[in-house]
């Protein structure tokens, strides 16, 4: 069984590491109540960000309980590919319950997936070129 901890190296710690997400995001995931941002990392394991403002959820509960789903769902999902996340949160995140909230971030986090093959394909698709070279 996977220990389901959150250790320092699955979050993103700085204001360097939440600036290289916001500046070179590759993957965005969107959904009514969440915005997903992505970018590569060379550490081989995800980590994650958490970006919650009091314009959207106004008590400090509100905002707790979400961020405690979002790390949880991140925690039980397996076999992230080495990316660093940030996750924001838009309005009316209040009115969802706690089985509605972890429903929506666990098909979140597929489509995050889902993306990320993408990305690699295309990527690895252009770096085998298509014959044109010099020489």
């Amino acid at each position: 069984m996977k220990a389901l901890t959150f250790p320092k190296s699955s979050r993103l710690l700085k204001p360097a590491d939440y600036g290289k997400v916001f500046d070179d995001v590759q993957i965005r995931v969107p959904h009514r109540n969440f915005l997903i941002l992505a970018t590569p990392n060379t550490l081989g394991h995800a980590r994650i960000g958490l970006v919650f403002s009091k314009k959207n959820l106004k008590h400090a509960v509100q905002r707790n309980r979400v961020k405690r789903r979002v790390r949880e769902t991140f925690r039980h999902q397996t076999e992230y590919p080495a990316l660093d996340i940030v996750v924001l949160g838009r309005r009316g995140l209040t009115e969802l319950d706690n089985p509605t909230l972890n429903a929506t971030l666990t098909e979140l986090w597929s489509r995050l997936r889902k993306k990320n093959r993408q990305l690699q394909t295309s990527s690895s698709s252009e770096h085998t070129g298509n014959g044109k070279g010099t020489g």
